[in-house]
């Protein structure tokens, strides 16, 4: 029936018979098709295709709608001619073409014209962007799924190495998490054979490798008991040792033991560094636990395997702690046979002028290369030295002879060099036991050795003879010790001691200066230099060098010191004060900075901060004059004289040849208005100095008040003693020529003779009008001593002998001794 309508073209038109064919219109597109709705309804209909519409008539502007249908690999649409005749939808120059049965074959005989060749349509432009292919498949999920773990994997491990534990471990435990889920549902589709081991393997680890960053050692060992018990994770038993060293952690060494003897039954020989690391593991746990036989086994196992500095070190403490003198020298020569694999330092030592060569060799002198052969000379040194040390004393009869030993097993092996330094640190040893002068004959053997020793020896003595004030010993070692090595800035220091000790601070300072050139961290000359300064009233100078010292050593008490001593200089005690509340701060208990503390508050008229430190430095040091002496004082000038008795009373405790501590605690109790008390301290400090003038006046006056009958007794002796200073008042100015200036004596009161009286707090006290105070602004005085000693006999004079009859004249003569 279709074939009725079809019917052949015209033969003269045979060019233009497939004309267009290959124009692609993008309604063609056929790979949405199971998304058009209307093609599908068509497709399950009968006639397989979507119901008839009219079309058009071609050139009209109204759109035509796609007929359903597959032709021979185009769509076509039927249209109704005027003739009601079918036609095809294609239209060429407005006339319609009969339909054909059979598709051209992908160009036509000859092209459009007009139009260039462009098989690959180049000419419609690029082509729509793809769209990402969105597939819901259990598989892709997965795949997502396992990325995700690795990325959390990753970010945990990334967060540990930043120092953030809490955040790689919660990154650990998510990436647990979603592996956990990556495995049910791998499980729903595939074998057990499919599932990852790997991934599985990474998470757990990483999670017990976080657990123990945390310290979170019960959770650690759970997870790596996980990974231990489970037999498809072949490489688990060496996480055995992991499980040891978080026992060795938690002190439990029987355990630590039993894992790594584990591991190391399941790493195989050809792992030799593992199993040496397993081994000192091992040896150390037997050490914490006392058992050095077993520690002693592995670690010459080690030593016969593969000796090491560490295991070598250790075998000779285990041998000490059995007490086995023996076994240290072999051991200690076995410490110092170990290979050192240090190349020799001539290597960067230039031996022409070849700029290439010099560069090279300045490049390669502190590389990282160099740099591990020194941590590892360093550590040797640090091994032997401190092997020497320990088992001296214990190898042979003496520490000196044992020492000796040493010192020659070193000479024969290849620390030759460190011979020297083994004899410099057997004089540092005899300095610690206080054998100066073993110290000293052992340093002076080193005077014939090269200039490095010499100079070390030289610089050691020249500050053990500073120290004993033997000042031209200490400067001939200097000097040998500066000639020795010009450029030791410890010696240098030293020589800048000794001439600061003889007081030419200039060219101490240039010492100090050239020591600083040489080292800009020896902190000894900075220090030294701002003292110099100091002494030479430089103080912007000294101040300068305590700031960069306080910069280098910001909690060295005496840098603190020295620089609020300065700020004082400068009358700045604002900043005084700053500094030395720093100094507390280090040295909270020091009773002198505390008393300092409080002389700058009480300058600053702050009395009771002043008060506050003054306390403290009492109760750190309760026999410190000047504090005992300001409290007392500021309890008086407070009223609380009952206070300041006590300490007057420790005043004299402290010093009971001193009458003015004793004259002020009377003096308190009668300021407090207990006068028997003070009478009663009167008469004793009457008895311990019977010739002081103020403690008869105040006895006069006391018993003069209070009706007692002693007070004939007390005015006798009063005016005696007020004759014999007056006597020797006169001896003094007779003996010095008229030179010395004497202070008269004043009517009463608490005054007192020269070099004994009171600060000028005291002179300042409330009170001073009270009937029982003297008139005078005196202060209170002690018995009197001679300044010039006991004087030479000289002949007597009519004066002398007047001045003993007026003497005894004044006597009150007893009746027995009036003439009958």
């Amino acid at each position: 029936k279709m074939m009725q309508n079809v019917h052949p073209a015209p033969e003269n038109n045979e060019d233009d018979l497939y004309s267009g064919f290959n124009d692609y219109n993008p309604m063609f597109d056929t790979e949405d098709l199971e998304n058009d709705v209307a093609f599908q309804q068509a497709a399950r209909t009968s006639h397989g295709r979507r119901p008839p519409v009219t079309a058009k008539i071609p050139g009209t502007s109204s759109p035509r709608p796609l007929a359903t249908g597959f032709g021979a690999g185009f769509y076509s649409t039927t249209l109704t001619s005027s003739m009601g005749r079918p036609m095809t939808g294609t239209i060429q120059d407005g006339v319609s073409r009969p339909m054909t049965a059979v598709q051209a074959a992908g160009y036509t005989k000859a092209a459009v014209r007009g139009s260039s060749f462009d098989p690959l349509g180049q000419a419609r432009g690029p082509a729509s962007p793809l769209e990402r292919k969105t597939s819901d498949s259990l598989e892709e999920k997965m795949r997502q799924l396992e990325k995700k773990v690795n990325e959390l994997v990753e970010e945990s491990c990334v967060a540990n190495s930043c120092g953030d534990l809490k955040l790689a471990l919660e990154k650990a435990k998510e990436a647990g998490r979603q592996e956990r889920e990556l495995l049910r549902q791998r499980e729903q589709i595939a074998p057990p054979e499919g599932i990852n081991l790997d991934l599985t393997y990474t998470v757990l680890l990483n999670l017990a490798s976080q657990y123990v960053a945390n310290e979170m050692y019960a959770e650690a060992l759970t997870t790596y008991q996980v990974i231990v018990k489970n037999k498809m994770f072949t490489n688990g038993g060496v996480l055995k040792v992991n499980m040891g060293n978080i026992y060795l952690k938690q002190r439990n060494y029987s355990k630590a033991i039993k894992f790594y003897r584990m591991a190391l039954d399941q790493i195989t020989s050809s792992h030799k560094q593992m199993r040496i690391k397993i081994m000192e593991n091992i040896g150390v746990a037997f050490i914490k636990t006392g058992q050095y036989v077993d520690a002693i086994s592995s670690f010459e196992e080690i030593m016969n395997i593969s000796p090491n500095l560490k295991a070598g070190f250790n075998l000779i403490l285990c041998y000490f702690a059995i007490g086995n003198g023996e076994q240290m020298k072999k051991a200690f020569k076995n410490l110092i046979e170990v290979p050192l694999e240090v190349d020799s330092e001539d290597k960067y030592i230039s031996l022409n002028d070849d700029l290439h060569t010099n560069l090279l060799i300045e490049a390669i002198k502190n590389d990282s290369l160099s740099q591990i052969e020194r941590e590892r000379k360093s550590l040797a040194e640090e091994y032997i030295m401190t092997a020497a040390k320990l088992i001296a004393p214990a190898i042979e009869t003496s520490f000196a002879v044992g020492y000796d030993w040493c010192v020659d097993a070193v000479k024969a092996s290849h620390y030759v060099e460190l011979a020297n330094d083994l004899e410099i640190n057997k004089a540092t040893t005899y300095l610690r036991q206080q054998n100066f002068n073993q110290a000293l004959e052992t340093l002076k053997m080193f005077e014939k050795k090269d200039s490095r020793v010499k100079s070390a020896a030289a610089t050691n003595l020249s500050f053990l003879y500073y120290l004993g004030n033997e000042l031209e010993q200490a400067t001939n070692y200097a000097d040998l010790a500066v000639n020795s090595d010009r450029y030791n800035p410890a010696a240098l220091t030293n020589k800048g001691n000794t001439v600061f000790a003889n007081g030419d601070f200039e060219k101490a300072a240039e010492f100090y200066k050239e020591a600083l050139r040489n080292d800009s961290l020896c902190t000894e000359a900075l220090y030294n230099l701002g003292l110099g300064y100091k002494k030479l009233n430089k103080i912007d100078e000294a101040l300068d060098c305590f700031l960069k010292l306080h910069a280098i050593l910001p909690n060295s008490a005496q840098v603190l010191y020295q620089l609020a001593s300065i700020y004082q200089i400068m009358e700045d005690p604002n900043q005084a004060i700053e500094w030395l509340l720093q100094l507390i701060s280090v040295v909270p208990t020091d009773p002198y900075v505390l008393s300092k503390l409080g002389n700058l508050y009480d300058t600053e008229g702050d009395k009771s901060q002043a008060f506050h430190y003054y306390c403290e430095s009492y109760r750190y040091f309760p026999s410190n004059i000047e504090v005992i002496e300001w409290l007392g004082a500021y309890y008086i000038d407070t009223q609380f004289c009952e206070k300041a008795i006590e300490y007057f009373e420790r005043a004299a405790l402290i010093l009971p040849t001193q009458v003015k501590w004793q004259l002020m605690v009377a003096s308190c109790y009668r300021r407090s208005g207990n006068y028997q008390k003070a009478l009663e301290k009167y008469k004793v400090i009457h008895r311990k100095f019977p010739e002081n003038v103020e403690c008869l006046r105040f006895l006069v006056r006391l018993c003069t008040d209070m009706g007692l009958k002693e007070v004939q007794e007390y005015i006798t002796k009063l005016k005696k003693a007020e004759k014999l200073k007056e006597i020797r008042e006169q001896r003094i100015k007779s003996g010095r020529d008229g030179s010395a200036r004497i202070r008269k004596d004043g009517s009463g009161g608490d005054g007192g003779t020269k070099g004994e009286r009171l600060s000028a707090k005291l002179k300042a006290l409330p009170g001073t009008s009270e009937p029982y105070e003297s008139s005078s602004s005196k202060e209170i005085g002690a018995s009197y001593a001679d300044p010039l000693g006991p004087q030479p006999e000289r002949p007597k004079t009519s004066a002398r002998k007047r001045a003993e009859e007026d003497d005894f004249a004044d006597e009150e003569l007893g009746e027995d001794l009036l003439p009958e």
